[in-house]
């Protein structure tokens, strides 16, 4: 399947497929450290999706019954 047209949710399955084998020691060493960049590559393009979608996202402005962007508030 491409990145292109890989879902958000597909992503977090193979993700978490990944996880499951690694923590299972399921695989070889070898093996181990080419999932493991396989997986980086997966949350890479999980967060680049998560910055698309909350760039996307406008809330109600109740004062003035405008739109404005979403934010973030990082605690």
């Amino acid at each position: 399947m491409t990145k292109s047209s890989l879902t958000f949710e597909q992503a977090i399955t193979q993700l978490e497929t990944i996880v499951l084998d690694m923590e299972n020691n399921t695989i070889a060493l070898d093996s181990s450290i080419n999932k493991y960049q396989e997986g980086m590559n997966l949350v890479k393009f999980c967060q680049e999706k998560l910055a698309d979608a909350t760039q996307k996202i406008k809330i109600l402005d109740p004062e003035n019954n405008t739109l404005k962007d979403f934010a973030v508030n990082e605690s």
